[in-house]
């Protein structure tokens, strides 16, 4: 599974601390970590300082994306601060989290992804006035897919992220979300799809213990990419074991290689 380490993110307290300081021993140390541990992106979030967006954001893509040279997903709905922070990383190969079908976000966000050769986390958000159902999310699955596609972007390139919602408020949530990522994994095969782990788990108690049971079914349904946390080492492992039921890994060559090397210790 493809993770997008989630730590450094300015909704964590301890990350806000570090951005706010622009501390870049102690973030390049979390990056670092997260790379080691197995993230295929490190996540750089500044959403939290508001007007200070691009300021931080940028820092976070120097620090991170260009100072270490490590594949960075810019998590942004600016499509001004994406901008900078892709111009301070300075380089391709990265992540766009994320577009959605609201039409300056997308056209923007597209141009940006074509531009410094980005990889894009296509959102299955719906408009204002939409009827939040499942053939809507499909609808604007496809919608994206059409629009990025036609500008260049590979389907091997895009992430379709369902959205979850939080199974505290609803509680058939957990449910609906593996059979809209059943659906997309249909529809949209070549795509990968992916999704914020810990979003279904907000507001309830021993969220890592959710996060993983979801992962795991999720993985079985079609997920094949995440943000979470790459540190937990019980979750890289149970993510290991899913992709071998899910006859996703041939010869279970990457279990085995995991084990071995340590990645999985449970």
């Amino acid at each position: 599974m493809i993770i997008i380490g989630e730590k450094i993110n300015s909704s964590i307290p301890s990350s806000k601390a570090m951005i706010e300081a622009k501390d870049a021993q102690a973030i390049s140390e979390l990056a670092t970590a997260q790379r080691e541990a197995g993230a295929a992106f490190i996540d750089i979030n500044a959403g939290m300082f508001m007007s200070k967006e691009p300021e931080y954001l940028s820092f976070l893509a120097q620090t991170v994306g260009k100072e270490l040279s490590l594949p960075i997903s810019v998590d942004t709905p600016s499509v001004s601060a994406a901008s900078a922070a892709l111009k301070a990383a300075g380089s391709k190969g990265n992540l766009i989290n994320s577009v959605t079908i609201e039409k300056d976000r997308l056209e923007g966000m597209t141009e940006l992804a074509c531009e410094y050769g980005c990889s894009v986390v296509a959102l299955c958000s719906p408009e204002s006035g939409m009827e939040d159902s499942l053939e809507t999310r499909l609808l604007i699955a496809d919608r994206l897919v059409n629009h990025l596609t036609a500008k260049g972007i590979s389907l091997s390139d895009i992430f379709i992220d369902p959205m979850l919602k939080p199974i505290g408020a609803q509680d058939t949530a957990g449910l609906e979300a593996l059979e809209t990522i059943r659906r997309l994994h249909e529809l949209l095969p070549d795509c990968h799809i992916s999704c914020g782990l810990s979003n279904l788990s907000f507001g309830l108690p021993k969220r890592r213990l959710l996060n993983r049971a979801f992962a795991v079914a999720a993985i079985v349904a079609g997920l094949d990419a995440a943000i979470a946390d790459p540190l937990d080492k019980t979750l890289s492992g149970l993510a290991a074991a899913a992709e071998v039921i899910a006859g996703r890994d041939e010869y279970c060559i990457e279990y085995i290689g995991k084990c071995r090397s340590g990645e999985i210790d449970v």
